[in-house]
């Protein structure tokens, strides 16, 4: 198991706030019982309570398990443990056994994750059930989506200026009607829309064309039957209608995946995980795309620069290629260069290319070289890459990459989108 350094700590954080009150608790005095096998770190932290809270971290996961009531998932607390096992100052000692607390979880962990693939494969399928609950639900969207065409073409003959005057609940009711139809993905879509329409500036064309994506869609759905799988797969991921086990191939053996990048979008009801993956032996980019409705919370990240050993399931659809772990992946190393990067020209080449292949996709993984500029005079923060070509930076904060990079021309991975590129890993000066 290859040991964390404090920029991976860094990157397992939730959110800023997290990493600043672990920062805190990164000293041995309210720690005790700490120690660290190859794959569990664990310690006891003392709180405000009498009880020290119980901390046990699976680096193989990672998981994370913490007896304090917090719903951040690392919570400040294993932020801590990490911190202080990184530094590698006895703090937290190497063990031959992990504590009993922290070794019940793991195996409590284990026999979990070996139960759920047993009962899997023992699941009967039943081809007509099956069949029969495809056609309901098919039934139930398309009544759904008439009833959505039905309201995009009043919006069109009323013109979409009349949109700003509406109230949310113009929006909401038609999202809550798409919802009862089990099309919770388009349902999504159309509340993002009614916070873009009062907040951005080109909010008359980021309607028009999303707009324009919507109707394609319930064409596109019109004539299920006559698409081919590929594009079937697409329009499913667009309309938010998920896979289940027997929707899907069997898994692909293990393989070393490189982690580019991973972002996390908790705007909406539903939260969104990204994680862009590179196999090693073949340089193909896979994206796993993680949910989480309400209070649940979202998988924990995986270390950027990190290769792991996982098995994929793939999810029909033509780009981007999209699947999810069959088991937890197992780390075989950190701090894995990025592949060099190309120029703003080519990503966008392969963003169009893309949108010829899924017209409802949204962002396409690319690795750029070039430099970051700040943000001057109201402007956004820019990158620019060899060749003087420029995109805006999309993200609210981008102060960490810059001086991650001190401005000097680096190779930057990220998202690029049709409004900017979001980076999610770069090269620093300290590489």
């Amino acid at each position: 198991m290859p040991r964390w350094n404090f920029q991976a700590v860094e990157k397992a954080a939730p959110d800023a706030s997290s990493l600043t009150a672990a920062r805190k608790l990164a000293v041995p005095g309210p720690w005790s019982e700490t120690g660290s096998t190859d794959t569990l770190v664990w310690g006891r932290c003392q709180g405000s309570g009498r009880t020290p809270y119980q901390v046990s971290i699976d680096l193989a996961g990672p998981a994370y398990r913490c007896s304090c009531p917090s719903r951040k998932f690392p919570c400040k607390h294993a932020l801590a443990l990490l911190l202080l096992w990184v530094r590698s100052d006895g703090a937290v000692a190497d063990a031959a056994e992990p504590a009993g607390f922290a070794g019940d979880w793991a195996a409590t962990r284990a026999e979990r994750a070996a139960g759920a693939a047993a009962a899997e494969a023992r699941r009967p399928v039943d081809p007509e059930a099956r069949a029969r609950r495809i056609a309901e639900r098919r039934a139930t969207m398309s009544a759904a989506l008439e009833d959505f065409a039905q309201w995009l073409a009043d919006l069109a003959r009323s013109g979409t200026a009349t949109t700003r005057r509406q109230p949310w609940t113009w929006w909401d009711t038609t999202a809550a009607r798409l919802v009862d139809g089990q099309v919770p993905g388009l349902a999504e879509r159309l509340r993002d829309m009614a916070a873009a329409v009062g907040s951005r500036e080109d909010w008359a064309e980021h309607l028009l064309t999303e707009a324009g994506r919507w109707w394609l869609a319930v064409q596109a759905w019109r004539r299920w039957d006559d698409l081919a799988p590929e594009t079937q797969g697409d329009l499913r991921t667009y309309l938010g209608w998920s896979w289940g086990a027997d929707d899907l191939a069997d898994a692909e053996p293990a393989a070393g995946w490189q982690v580019l990048g991973a972002h996390r979008d908790e705007t909406g009801r539903l939260k969104e995980q990204r994680t862009w993956l590179r196999s090693v032996a073949t340089g193909e980019l896979v994206l796993v795309l993680d949910f989480a409705g309400g209070p649940q919370p979202l998988p924990v990240p995986q270390l950027d620069g990190s290769v792991v050993d996982v098995p994929l399931v793939r999810y029909p659809g033509s780009a981007p290629a999209r699947a999810r772990f069959a088991a937890p992946p197992a780390p075989l190393s950190l701090g894995t260069p990025l592949p060099s990067g190309g120029s703003l020209a080519d990503a966008r080449a392969a963003l169009s290319d893309l949108w010829r292949r899924n017209p409802w996709a949204v962002r396409v993984p690319a690795v750029v070289r070039g430099r970051l500029v700040p943000p001057y005079d109201g402007a956004p923060a820019t990158f620019v890459d060899e060749s003087g070509d420029t995109v805006d930076v999309l993200g609210p904060d981008p102060w960490d990459a810059l001086a991650a990079t001190g401005g000097a021309v680096t190779d930057v991975f990220g998202e690029l989108e049709e409004r900017g590129l979001r980076p999610l890993s770069l090269v620093g000066v300290d590489r």
